[in-house]
This record gives C-alpha cells, structure tokens and sequence, in this order.
C-alpha cells in the first residue's frame, strides 16, 4: 500500500515537474494550421487543430522535435516544436498593435473630449471671475462712499463738540465778566457812598463851623 502511494507521488513529481521547470510561453508560428497530437510523431492521434497566433503553455521541451503543450481551453498534447515561435505572429502582433492603437485614439477622444469641457469650464469660470471683479469693484465703490457718509456724522459730532467746548469757553468768559462788572459796580457803588458820606460830613462840618465863622466875623466888624 505504501509503495504504490510512493509510486504514485512519484509519478505525480515527474508529471508535475517538467512544467513547473519549463513555466514559459510560446506561439504557433505562421502556418495556417497544425495538429496537437496525443504523442510524438504523425502516427497518434489528432487531438484538436490549432491556428496561427494560438497561445500555448509549454509543459515539456524534447529533442525529437516535439513540445508538450497546454492549450487556452486546457487541452494537453504534443506538436512539432519547428512551428512554435517564442514571440507571437506578425499578424497577432499587428492586431495586438491595431487593439493598442485603437485603445490610444479612444483614450485621446476622451482626453479631447475632457480638454473640451475643461476649456469649456475654464471659459466660465473666467466669465465668473470678471463679473465677481466688478462686483467686487462696484462693492468697493459702494463701500467708500458709505464710508464717507458715516464720516459726516463723525465731523458733525467733532464739530458740536467744538461748538460745546466754545460755549463752555464762552461761558466761561462771560461769567468772569459779570464778576468783573459786579466787581467794578461795587468799587463804583462805595466809592459814591464814600464821596456821599464826605460830601455829608462835609456839610456838618460846615454847619458845625458856619456859626463860628459868622461870629468871628462879627465881632471882626464891631471892632
């Protein structure tokens, strides 16, 4: 029992072995159509056709002029290595170019086609831009000459101060004048009394001094 589980690892191994060694891939050549046989040689069995630029994964590379190969459906079987080629056909590499190119001009129509929307886009926003400039100049504009009406009432307002300030001043002055004319009425006022109570002292000291003097001039004359 152990031996034929060895047997069978074994045989597994070398089954196995020549396509992990041999993990590369390569092309039928340019003839119209070869066969993938079940051996090497003519004499076994057709298994499928296989055509220009078929992709193949080789399993096993020999010296009798045979390849073991997978095909892309799975298929495994044996063909002449002299049709196989390790880079594809011309034809498949044109058609690979043609794909590639075809991929490229579908890429530039939409990089066209984007360019397109993006100038698109880029017009707009530039049509954005000069209206948000001269809105942003008609809002400057706006903006100065609201500032130079809210100026007013700040010189009105630095003007009534002024104006308070000077009456105060005024004021000021004023009252310093009425206490300077109250001043003056009051030196006025006593220097009247001052000149009356003279002139009244006066005339009593005459009436005091009238009888003498008309006495002494009496008896100056009955002399």
């Amino acid at each position: 029992m152990r031996f034929n589980q060895l047997t069978i690892i074994c045989s597994l191994i070398f089954t196995l072995s020549p396509a992990l060694v041999l993990a590369k891939t390569a092309y039928v050549s340019d003839q119209l159509v070869i066969t993938l046989r079940t051996g090497q040689g003519n004499s076994f069995q057709i298994i499928k056709t296989l055509s220009s630029g078929d992709r193949l994964d080789v399993l096993e590379e020999t010296e009798t002029g045979y390849t073991r190969v997978r095909a892309a459906d799975g298929t495994e079987g044996w063909v002449r290595t002299q049709y196989l080629s390790n880079e594809p056909t011309a034809h498949e590499q044109l058609a690979t170019t043609q794909a590639q190119v075809a991929k490229l001009q579908e890429k530039n129509t939409a990089l066209s086609s984007r360019l397109e929307s993006l100038q698109k886009d880029n017009r707009h926003l530039s049509g954005q831009v000069g209206e948000l400039s001269k809105s942003q100049n008609q809002a400057e504009t706006e903006l100065k000459r609201l500032n130079q009406v809210a100026a007013k009432p700040i010189l009105l307002d630095k003007e009534n101060r002024d104006l308070k300030e000077q009456t105060i001043s005024l004021g000021n002055q004023l009252h310093l004048l009425k206490q300077e004319n109250q001043l003056l009425k009051d030196r006025t006022d006593r220097e009247w009394f001052i000149a009356g109570a003279g002139v009244l002292l006066g005339g009593i000291l005459l009436g005091l001094l009238a009888p003498n003097l008309r006495r002494r001039k009496k008896d100056s004359w009955e002399f």
